[in-house]
């Protein structure tokens, strides 16, 4: 048994323990802490039927699969807040979430697995495609705030136009998210063969002679998918009913939460796989997670996230401060510089996490008080 799920079957049981101490009042910060460590047990054993499923399920539909459930950690936990009325930490979150893909997901990946090679290989047309639709779709996500900052004071859009706005993006980026599958699964399936069949050794698919016998089950795994899922919602209900109090208390503003903790929580499962497959010489697929998680953000969790919204009672537009649009476009910008190339060291790696440690820093202090 891989060690990540011996530690997700391990920490499983603080779930019975968040609820009990939900149930028995012993404390919000004891709510806070068991919540999140019954979290990230759930998101790995999500992650991991997900996986199990694909190899089960052949390539295609793995690969739909995939694109469908990879990020639902994420969407889960969002629409939990958002359900909450934590409009302003859902809309910080997907700052965070492109901050943490880009620069610390692919930073710890390159810097992890650089170590002892003097330099790691993958294909840059992997890179090339995924950054090209990741781009359009985060341009796509700060183009409303654009447009109120270059209107000026009092020269951006009402409350009401900004919401209009934002839904035509989101409906936008789901038309274009569903002419991405059509491109990977269909029309240009060739070009993601190398990261697909680093995935399929992995999990030693079937197909390959004697390897044909260790098929995963179907049943066993559709039922940890459901399971976990809905462990998740319970979970991310928890977490939220308590972590404005508890950050406040901490002195963290909700802009820092969204940005930071979120993100960290809702992807630790895809850091682990990006990291775990660069340590083992399998950049292809390291850069295909760390890419793909953002892209799948842009495209699909982000448009559901305001389409859900109005009918939750808290509408969501794309309205983000300016610091959050440099951070967002800095990620992107050297992300894609240091990907195109095919090649990766572990200096690389620590540039992208100095990056981010410098951008994550100005949240913090951006947000806390004057003295």
């Amino acid at each position: 048994m891989p060690a990540r799920l011996r530690i997700a079957i391990g920490l499983l049981a603080m779930l019975p323990v968040a609820a009990a101490a939900d149930r028995l009042h012993w404390g919000d910060g004891v709510v806070f802490v068991t919540s999140i460590l019954s979290i990230i047990p759930l998101a790995i054993l999500l992650s991991t039927a997900t996986e199990e499923l694909s190899i089960t399920l052949g390539p295609s539909i793995g690969a739909l699969l995939n694109a469908l459930f990879g990020n639902a950690t994420e969407l889960i936990i969002a629409l939990a807040a958002l359900r909450a009325g934590l409009v302003d930490i859902v809309k910080a979150s997907i700052t965070g979430t492109v901050m943490a893909n880009l620069l610390l997901a692919l930073g710890l990946s390159m810097l992890v697995g650089g170590i002892g090679r003097s330099e790691q290989r993958f294909q840059p047309v992997v890179a090339r495609v995924n950054g090209s639709a990741m781009t359009l779709a985060v341009l796509a996500i700060l183009i409303p705030s654009l447009r109120g900052m270059v209107g000026g004071e009092g020269g951006g859009l009402d409350a009401g136009a900004a919401e209009s706005f934002s839904l035509f993006v989101a409906w936008v980026l789901l038309a274009v998210y569903a002419l991405t599958l059509l491109f990977s699964l269909k029309t240009h399936r060739t070009l993601y063969a190398v990261a697909e069949a680093d995935l399929l050794v992995e999990g030693e698919a079937p197909g390959h002679g004697a390897e044909a016998a260790h098929r995963p089950p179907l049943l066993p795994w559709v039922a940890v998918l459901l399971a976990a899922t809905v462990g998740l919602a319970y979970s991310s209900e928890l977490f939220v009913g308590v972590v404005e109090t508890v950050t406040e208390s901490l002195g963290l503003s909700a802009l820092f939460t969204g940005v930071v903790l979120l993100p960290l929580l809702g992807g630790a499962a895809e850091y682990l796989t990006a990291v775990s497959m660069a340590r083992k010489d399998k950049m292809d697929l390291a850069v295909s997670v760390a890419l793909g998680s953002t892209l799948l953000v842009g495209l699909l969790v982000v448009p559901v996230l305001l389409l859900v919204a109005p009918l939750l009672g808290h509408p969501l537009d794309l309205s983000f401060n300016v610091y959050e649009v440099v951070a967002v476009a800095t990620a992107v910008l050297v992300s894609n510089l240091v990907s195109l190339d095919g090649r990766s060291d572990w200096l690389e790696g620590v540039l992208l996490l100095a990056a981010y440690a410098i951008l994550a820093a100005g949240f913090f202090f951006q947000s806390s008080p004057l003295p």
